[in-house]
Formats: structure tokens, sequence, C-alpha cells
């Protein structure tokens, strides 16, 4: 489990703000997987109980590396106000609880970007030799934009089609607890309006979760899966899920999103394919 030292480590301001990514590559050998921890996720996450880790799992075994990478004295960006646009993932095949794996993560793709610069945390699990699952973060640092930088991946349209999920407040707090991830916007009121929130906001890993374990029965065991965080989900609050098969986007595709119920707003927008 992340400790809080390097939460706040990760929160100092740099030796060198806005420079380059550094040349850092962080492992975590022979990783043990904890089948109660699975079991935990994987019930706040709304997947269901299998013999394998949730499609979104090993996010979290890499956590921790992340963390490291932006603590680190030469990464020119500290994690609080960094803001997480994008995610996409590829699993090559189930893992399953039992199993120990390799994890490595490495900063990458500093880029413009419209509102700022972005850059990416890439992942990758290996277990016994074979790579069975790879992600890639991308995060966005606001500051001067780009004119005519590209402003991110579009999505195939997944209107709502009637499933809504009532989230508590303490949401934030539940999944901070499993995940490791204690940002402040995510916890109470008062922490979250510090950072110019009304009030706190869900995860944006618990979101995306939440959606893949809402069709992960429809999925095929090795799949691709790509979203964009739109804008922030109020805790408490309701967000209203939409998916739909997106031929559009290849054979066996889905499409999904969240949104508001009350007037539509773009919470999260995602697809599914066969990898």
């Amino acid at each position: 489990m992340v400790g809080i030292p390097l939460l706040l480590k990760a929160a100092l301001p740099k030796v060198r703000p806005g420079g380059d990514l550094p040349d850092l590559r962080l492992e975590r050998h022979d990783v043990l997987i904890d089948p109660d921890h699975v079991a935990a996720y994987a019930d706040l996450c709304g997947f269901p109980r299998k013999d394998t880790v949730p499609l979104t799992y090993p996010h979290l075994l890499a956590f921790g590396l992340h963390l490291r990478i932006m603590a680190d004295a030469f990464f020119p960006f500290p994690a609080i106000g960094t803001v997480h646009l994008e995610n996409s993932f590829t699993q090559h095949r189930p893992i399953a609880p039992t199993e120990r794996v390799q994890v490595t993560a490495h900063p990458d793709g500093l880029r413009p970007h419209a509102k700022g610069r972005v850059f990416d945390l890439v992942t990758q699990v290996h277990a016994r030799g074979e790579l069975v699952w790879e992600e890639t973060s991308t995060f966005l640092r606001r500051g001067h934009g780009s004119e005519g930088a590209p402003t991110g991946p579009t999505f195939p349209e997944a209107p709502p089609t009637g499933t809504e999920w009532r989230l508590r407040s303490d949401l934030g707090r539940r999944y901070a607890a499993v995940s490791g991830d204690r940002n402040p916007i995510h916890l109470y009121p008062l922490t979250a309006k510090a950072f110019g929130f009304p009030r706190q906001i869900a995860h944006g890993m618990w979101s995306l979760a939440r959606c893949v374990g809402a069709l992960e029965n429809r999925l095929p065991r090795a799949v691709t899966v790509a979203a964009a965080f739109k804008r922030p989900i109020l805790l408490p609050g309701t967000v209203a899920f939409g998916s739909r098969r997106a031929p559009e986007a290849g054979p066996g595709a889905y499409a999904f999103s969240l949104s508001s119920p009350s007037n539509g707003a773009p919470h999260l927008a995602g697809a599914a394919t066969p990898a």
C-alpha cells in the first residue's frame, strides 16, 4: 500500500519545474497478488467475482511506481494539480489472483497540448516472462497551451441506457483505502475546496473501472479499453451509464459513457475493442 510520505513527496514543488522527463524506469519484482484485496476492489468497482483479477486491477499494482516517478527530484511536475486526462490499457490474457507478476513503469511522451503539456506514464505487467497487461495513463499539466496541438481522442457516442448509479459522499475515501490514491481532491469537501472544487470528486480510475465492470462479461479475454475523463463527478452525486455495440470502432467493439442525468454533461467516454 502507498504510504503518506510518498504522497507528500510527490506533491512537493520541483527542482527543475517544467523541464524534460527523466530517463527513469521503476520495477516491482515477484509481486504476489492478494485475493482479499482483489475481492475488495471488485466489490467497490462493480466487477463480478471471478477466478481472474478485474480488467482494471493491475493499475493498482503500478500506482506506487507512478507516485515514485512523480516524486523523483528530476520529474518536472508535482502530482498535485496534474490532471488525469486519458487512460488506455490492453489485457493480453486474464491474470489469476494467485500469480506472481513483475510490474514496470516509466514516463514518456512529453508533448504540447491545447491547455498546457501532457505526458504519459507507461506500465507493463509480466507473468513468467509473458507480457499480460499494459497501460498508458495520460496526464495534463495546465499552462500556456499550444494552438493547434491535439486535444485528445474521440469515441463513438453511447447515450444513457437507463442505468443510473447513486454515489455516496465517502466513495473517494473508500476507493482511496483500496487503491492508495489519497489525493485530497477525492476525500472531503474542505480538502477538495483547497484545490478549487466545490466538494470532493470521484477518482477517474474508479469511474472507468465501474464502467468496465458493467461490461466485463461481454468483453473478450484479450481486450483493449481506452477512455477520456471529461468533467469531474462531484460527491455525493448520480451518474448515468450508457453502453452500446459500436461496429464503427471495429468488430466486437463497445462504446460506453458516464454523464449527468440532469443535463447530459459528459463525465467519461470510452470504447472497448478486441485486442
